[in-house]
């Protein structure tokens, strides 16, 4: 590997979508195909992916705070995220990692934004400053009906804080991950969750193919 090789910045990936969209399964055939590709895969979630973000994400999503305001579940979020900025991010891409994350900043636009009305305007300010300005190079987003998600993770076990939330709550969330994928079609890449798991995978491996083969004319 020559000298220039080496100093190639990694890329930064992000799965995101509501409740029950089937993010765990994809990210292991994401990161299967990354690695089958060659590259050097650091996989992370958020909230959490440190010691800190981990605590704190024990925090946010522990039932027995469900009425904690919407600023301090925003702050949280971002005080998790600015942790793994720093310690897990940056410097992984910086080695020529490629990093692979359940869910980052657009979570916020569409949880804390979206489903609990906290301004626009200052979660970019958040990610400015908490997140040192970083955004996916590219963002998977599972779509389904609210309803459809809620069912399936009914199946699963007990619902957290978060998920506790009434169904209008998750159909902000939607609309706001929607809006966000519309307003940035060069980095956001929707698929329908709402399919089977085996055309769900499909459809994710050619979006990634895709991603995959374009990295690679943009690095030579």
């Amino acid at each position: 590997m020559s000298a220039r090789e080496k100093t190639v910045r990694g890329r930064l990936i992000t799965l995101e979508g509501g409740e029950g969209a089937g993010k765990s399964t994809v990210l292991a055939a994401v990161r299967e195909q990354l690695i089958a590709a060659g590259h050097d895969v650091v996989q992370t979630r958020e909230p959490g992916g440190t010691p800190v973000g981990e605590a704190l994400r024990a925090v946010v999503l522990d039932a027995q705070y469900r009425g904690m305001c919407a600023q301090s579940e925003l702050l949280l979020m971002f005080a998790a995220r600015a942790e793994l900025v720093r310690s897990v991010i940056e410097p992984a891409l910086a080695a020529g990692q490629w990093v692979l994350s359940d869910r980052f900043t657009d979570a916020s636009f569409a949880y804390q934004g979206g489903g609990r009305g906290q301004p626009q305007e200052r979660i970019a300010e958040l990610e400015n400053w908490a997140a040192n300005g970083l955004q996916p190079d590219l963002t998977l987003l599972l779509d389904l009906p609210v309803e459809q998600g809620l069912a399936r993770m009914r199946e699963r076990a007990a619902a957290d804080r978060i998920e506790l939330e009434a169904v209008t709550f998750f159909e902000r969330v939607r609309a706001a991950y929607r809006a966000r994928a519309a307003a940035q079609p060069q980095r956001f890449r929707m698929i329908d969750a709402s399919q089977s798991l085996e055309k769900v995978l499909a459809a994710t491996r050619t979006t990634l193919a895709e991603f995959l083969q374009s990295s690679s004319v943009a690095s030579s």
